[in-house]
């Protein structure tokens, strides 16, 4: 009687259609896949290594060994470039091991995968919020792992990212002199991302559009919260000179929006 391998090996010989390289994962225990996947890795076979954990996965679900190849998966999936796929697998093992010791590490990965998948400010800044999103979840979930501080940078460069965009879209329409547009952009950046990059030229946009409108007061104010904030800002030498043209200086008007706005500001944040 023709045994499995001997049957196996005769479907080899006799069908160019099954690569034999890949029988093996398809009898070795889960144990067996998972050290050949830390040797590829080690050995630089990242997409070998990927391929024997995911056959774990699939042929041992739920169990110790699964678990730990599921890390291992997101890991190679990520190093692969294959964002998409190691969120899937990372969210997959976060919400299957959620107290697990890997869960902060897994959970950083997937902010990783969002991370290396941000654009430039011109184009659609998804990604940028949704790095945010899974960051903050290592920071709250797991405030003692040791990926906060990395995941608390991420976060700070997704912000800029997008207080950056709001930048982009309101220099458009400062440019096209359609005044309101802009202004709305450049609150936002104010009142949503007071502490990113962009909050300076915010501000100085501030007081060239309201003093393009002839709204005084609001130029005013965010030349006074622009000169408090950053003395030494060329964007306030700017607006300075601009309000000293028109006979004005930097003045703070407590009731405005803008000098609310500014008492979030942490510089150096």
């Amino acid at each position: 009687m023709m045994t499995v391998s001997g049957a196996l090996l005769t479907a080899c010989q006799s069908d160019p259609d099954i690569d034999i390289t890949k029988l093996g994962i398809e009898t070795d225990p889960p144990e067996t896949l998972y050290n050949q996947g830390l040797a590829n890795i080690k050995a630089g076979n990242i997409v070998e290594a990927s391929r024997k954990f995911d056959a774990i996965d699939a042929q041992h679900p739920f169990s110790e060994w699964s678990q730990k190849a599921l890390v291992m998966s997101t890991f190679t999936k990520y190093r692969l470039a294959r964002y998409t796929d190691a969120v899937t697998a990372g969210n997959r093992y976060l919400n299957l091991y959620p107290r697990s010791d890997d869960a902060a590490y897994v959970q950083y990965l997937v902010g990783l995968s969002y991370w290396k998948q941000i654009v430039n400010v011109t184009q659609d800044q998804k990604t940028s919020m949704q790095t945010i999103d899974a960051m903050q979840k290592v920071v709250d979930n797991y405030p003692d792992s040791e990926y906060v501080d990395d995941a608390q940078a991420k976060i700070r460069f997704a912000r800029d990212q997008l207080a950056g965009k709001e930048m982009q879209v309101g220099r458009y329409y400062l440019e096209r002199k359609e005044y309101l547009a802009a202004i709305s952009r450049f609150r936002v950046v104010v009142e949503k991302y007071p502490n990113t990059n962009q909050i300076e030229e915010a501000l100085a946009r501030l007081v060239e559009a309201y003093y393009a409108m002839g709204v005084v007061q609001e130029a005013q104010t965010a030349a006074a919260v622009l000169g408090h904030n950053y003395p030494d800002s060329q964007w306030y030498a700017d607006s300075y000179k601009l309000l000293k043209s028109g006979g004005l200086e930097p003045r703070e008007n407590s009731g405005s929006w803008i000098a609310r706005a500014g008492k979030k500001i942490l510089v150096g944040s």
